[in-house]
């Protein structure tokens, strides 16, 4: 039977009991709290972030840079010199990134050989020849020292003998840019996308020819890839004059955000720049440099170079983007998460009704009923009873037991138990309206008077239980 019924309350349905709060201000309150999940739904995670969209951030992209210009120098170094792309630009093919000198310190004519360490370096300093053990190298320096101390004159200190490619570089960095008209070259930036979920292809670079032979990019030029380098510091928020001395680093931001469900034409790419290197901290390794050198023979056949400290413009062209494109899985996903926050709402109204409102135990009251079993109210009953017969009182049930027998009950099938509205003391006054009683009772037969049930009725499921026992079988 157990199991049957088991079987049978899964075909039970359970439906909520809802209770209606006359109150306006919680009212308000509850429909404020839907009206800002049904603006978050459709402004923020519709119109905003697209949640109707499925999502490829897996962009694959290739960059090709191309430096054009040319600059003249004349100094004591290098004499006469005119500089192209093959000699100012590092790596020659160009990447995604790519360095422009701007600035430099040339040491010429350098042979392995010995000679004095720079004075300004601390390892190289010594004052007897014990200080410059053979054969350790010069911490930070240029060499590996030779055993002896070299002073000039009578002085008490001087620098190690190393050997090394002499002379050392013993010049400071020039007051102004030895490149200064680097200012003018351009930048020739080919960017390609590929979006894989949805085999997407672009590029930034407009098909007419004859456009990109006299256009630089611009607002209002997307697709023209030749970048004026001057500009291009300029809308990083640096100055030419400050970063070509230096040096520093400059990124070149694309970002390509595509709506797939517009024509690939409004598919467009974000340009923006800035300093990336610490500009503002101004330290021993401020900016931006580092060292090459360029070989060379004699007519006898011995080697020799020229020594070149680059001061420069570092370029890092950063790509990145998404592309979206409705679908109907995150459509729905993003709709059933709009409709759970509404639930959301509820329960911060719940919270508000029954914990902090001046009424809330009137509420509270209302929204949960507490309801007990027959088997709990029995032995309440009993206690009750036992309790009074312990103290001595005489039960109020007592005077039940003279009822005539003829008083019988008939208990319901289904709950085993009283029909009626409850009150045991109502129906045995008013037994024309006691269904299980098998006639009425004159008034002048029964034992107990209506006072004495009226001040007895604060037992009522006490009498219930007598009454019941009482009933014969």
């Amino acid at each position: 039977m157990d199991c049957r019924a088991l079987c049978l309350s899964l075909l039970d349905y359970k439906t909520e009991k809802y209770v209606v709060a006359k109150n306006r201000k919680v009212g308000l309150l509850y429909r404020l709290l839907q009206l800002g999940v049904l603006l978050y739904l459709l402004i923020w995670v519709f119109l905003v972030k697209k949640g109707y969209q499925d999502v490829d951030t897996s962009l694959q992209t290739a960059v090709v840079t191309k430096v054009k210009g040319v600059a003249y120098t004349n100094t004591s170094e290098l004499g006469v010199r005119l500089w192209d792309a093959t000699d100012y630009v590092i790596p020659p093919q160009g990447e995604n990134v790519f360095f422009i000198i701007t600035n430099l310190i040339v040491t010429p004519h350098q042979r392995q050989g010995t000679c004095a360490e720079n004075e300004q370096i601390p390892d190289g300093q010594c004052s007897q020849d014990s200080d410059c053990p053979a054969g350790m190298p010069v911490k930070a320096g240029n060499g590996v020292k030779t055993g002896r101390c070299l002073r000039a004159g009578n002085s008490t200190h001087g620098t190690c003998e190393i050997f090394a490619w002499c002379p050392v570089e013993t010049k400071s960095m020039p007051r102004k840019p030895l490149l200064g008209d680097a200012e003018d070259f351009t930048v020739y930036i080919k960017n390609f996308i590929r979006f894989p979920k949805f085999n997407f292809s672009k590029t930034n670079v407009d098909t007419d020819k004859t456009l990109l032979k006299s256009c630089h990019f611009g607002p209002t030029n997307l697709y023209c890839p030749i970048f004026h380098v001057g500009s291009v510091v300029r809308w990083a928020g640096s100055t030419f004059e400050d970063i070509a001395l230096e040096g520093g680093v400059i990124g070149i931001h694309i970002e390509w955000d595509c709506d797939l469900d517009q024509p690939g034409s409004e598919c467009n790419p974000h340009y923006s720049f800035s300093r990336l290197d610490h500009k503002f901290t101004k330290s021993i390794s401020s900016g931006y440099n580092f060292r090459f050198a360029k070989y060379y023979r004699d007519a006898a056949g011995m080697e020799f170079r020229t020594l070149i400290k680059a001061y420069g413009i570092r370029f890092d062209v950063l790509v990145n983007g998404r592309a979206g494109k409705f679908n109907i899985v995150p459509t729905v996903i993003n709709l059933a998460s709009g409709v759970a926050l509404m639930g959301a709402a509820a329960f911060v109204c719940d919270l508000v009704l029954i914990y902090i409102i001046k009424k809330r135990e009137f509420y509270r009251e209302k929204k949960f009923e507490k309801v007990r079993g027959r088997e709990d109210r029995a032995l309440e009953a009993e206690d009750q009873v036992q309790g009074q017969e312990e103290s001595g009182q005489e039960s109020p049930a007592s005077g039940l037991m003279e009822l005539p027998r003829t008083l019988t009950l008939r208990s319901s099938s289904q709950d085993g138990g009283f029909q009626g509205n409850g009150s045991v003391c109502r129906q045995v006054l008013e037994s024309d309206r006691w269904g299980s009683c098998s006639g009425p009772i004159p008034p002048q037969q029964h034992p107990i008077s209506a006072s004495t049930l009226g001040a007895d009725c604060k037992v009522e499921a006490a009498l219930a239980g007598l009454l019941t026992a009482s009933s014969p079988a």
